[in-house]
């Protein structure tokens, strides 16, 4: 707040030459404040119009940004501001490059916690995309016989509607692929994968690569259909579009509320 001489009382109409003086005088006589007066400077004002198109002409709002001095009425407002305008965290005291750079980071563990739980083990993760990849890759202690086969089958049971997956007629699972030794190729001094023929330091990363979901067949496709139309080979690939907000179907908000109807319960699945 700035120093004038004319803070007043709203009860009894006493003027203070400084903003603590007039404080200490209000807290000592349970005196209140003055209904309309401006959050930075000691005018006041008949209405609270008045008021805010004063605060909003100075920049006299309470909440300050912290990159470019603008005021805001709310904390929610500033913080968009902050958000949208300048990428930046005010809790971390970080900038970032993009807005995308800057959601990541407010999605993460950090901010968002680890309120997700496994179902089955009660393991913790911070998104809906990494609880899908903890069960989908098998991770699970307690459930360890899911994997991307059994989960797509599972969700594929509840999703009669096809939202999200696709109606493979005669699906019998994942391709197997297995590299050895005669996948080295002696002139690059790596193993290549004789699909994409992309290369590996080690044979256990080529197999590795081959049974990843990497050359197996799309097993989902985006709800947003006219929209967007992708396609996606792993339960986490589409829940992280959906986290992403990219084709705007849904919200992040959404997906981590809805996952624990995607994997576990008897709802079906709805979007």
């Amino acid at each position: 707040m700035g120093l004038y001489d004319d803070w007043e009382c709203g009860s009894c109409n006493k003027l203070f030459n400084t903003w603590r003086a007039r404080d200490n005088h209000i807290d000592s006589t349970r005196h209140r404040y003055p209904a309309f007066e401006c959050d930075s400077c000691s005018r006041t004002f008949g209405s609270e119009s008045a008021r805010f198109q004063h605060m909003s002409d100075l920049e006299h709002f309470e909440h300050e940004c912290r990159r470019c001095g603008m005021t805001w009425p709310t904390e929610e407002q500033l913080t968009e501001h902050e958000h949208k305008t300048h990428h930046y965290c005010a809790e971390c005291d970080r900038k970032f490059l993009s807005h995308h750079n800057l959601t990541q980071h407010l999605r993460s563990s950090k901010h968002q916690g680890q309120n997700i739980k496994c179902p089955f083990c009660k393991n913790p993760s911070a998104t809906a995309t990494g609880l899908t990849h903890h069960l989908e890759s098998g991770s699970c202690s307690v459930a360890s016989g899911l994997n991307r086969d059994t989960l797509y089958k599972f969700v594929r049971s509840k999703d009669t509607g096809g939202v999200f997956t696709k109606n493979l007629i005669g699906y019998r699972g994942s391709s197997q692929y297995e590299a050895n030794d005669q996948s080295y190729n002696p002139c690059l001094g790596r193993y290549e994968c004789y699909l994409c023929h992309r290369l590996f330091g080690l044979l256990s990363g080529l197999n590795q690569h081959l049974n990843s979901p990497t050359h197996q067949q799309a097993l989902y496709h985006c709800p947003n259909r006219s929209g967007c139309g992708k396609e996606f080979k792993s339960l986490a690939a589409i829940i992280n579009h959906l986290e992403s907000e990219s084709c705007g179907f849904t919200r992040f908000e959404n997906v981590q509320r809805g996952i624990q109807s995607v994997v576990s319960g008897d709802r079906l699945i709805t979007f």
